[in-house]
């Protein structure tokens, strides 16, 4: 009876020390990557500075790329995001307003322009000016823009064309998409024969060239902000957005062709 209660015991003691070493031993909890909504012009700028970020010794990142209000509407309805990254202020004052942002995390980071695009091999040529022939380039063909009531490049777009009074020979002739990335690249692919997106948008599709710049007094001035959400609970969040302002980032957003308009760290 004896040796039993005694076998008993060290069988205890070894499930203790295994159970106690496989805590200390085992896998550390993997790290919750840092959610960030984006707007879709974005895309390749943002990706790499997550990437140096990570190198850095950064979290890993996760991105949902689209329209400015795609994004602040899934935000506003409980999305889980941890930042997000407007590309004008319209929506982020929403958000701001919903409570849906840390308003103290806001700040400014990019600017941007606007252009009319064409197909690589078009033979098109324009200069923007007030009044200018843009409905009689299109003829019966259609303008790419991104919806002009609601996502930031197609807002932008339109403001310019009613500053410039052309908008209303022209606009029962656009072929409005979801967001800029959409329709650029209807132009691409040759659906359409102009469109007007951002600049950087532009530089990374090798199957559009650009006509002309629109003037920057011709429309708001094209700001993109980032903040924190409210619901974030990732600390990793803070650690982000502190990057977006720093030299590196700030680097690879203007070889893209942005202006970098936040404060550098």
């Amino acid at each position: 009876m004896i040796c039993d209660l005694k076998s008993v015991a060290i069988a205890l003691v070894t499930l203790v020390a295994v159970t106690v070493g496989g805590t200390q031993s085992g896998p550390a909890r993997a790290e919750e990557p840092v959610t960030v909504f984006a707007a879709a012009s974005l895309k390749e700028s943002a990706e790499k500075v997550a990437a140096a970020w990570k190198a850095a010794g950064g979290a890993d990142v996760t991105f949902s790329f689209a329209g400015s209000s795609a994004l602040a509407k899934q935000i506003e309805e409980g999305a889980p995001a941890d930042v997000f990254i407007s590309a004008d202020l319209k929506w982020m004052d929403h958000l701001d307003k919903a409570g849906s942002i840390r308003s103290d995390t806001r700040f400014n980071l990019l600017g941007n322009r606007i252009v009319l695009v064409a197909p690589k091999d078009s033979t098109l040529t324009a200069t923007i000016a007030p009044d200018f022939a843009l409905s009689a380039l299109l003829g019966n063909d259609r303008l790419a823009m991104a919806n002009v009531d609601a996502v930031p490049a197609g807002t932008y777009g339109k403001a310019a064309l009613e500053s410039l009074g052309v908008w209303d020979g022209v606009k029962d002739k656009v072929a409005q998409a979801e967001n800029v990335r959409a329709a650029l690249l209807l132009v691409s692919r040759g659906e359409a024969p102009l469109g007007i997106v951002y600049e950087t948008d532009a530089r990374v599709d090798p199957s559009v060239k650009i006509l002309d710049r629109f003037p920057e007094a011709s429309h708001p001035a094209i700001v993109y902000p980032a903040a924190r959400t409210t619901d974030s609970q990732n600390p990793r969040a803070v650690e982000f957005l502190a990057y977006l302002q720093g030299a590196d980032a700030h680097a690879i957003f203007t070889a893209a062709g942005f202006t970098v308009l936040a404060k550098t760290n």
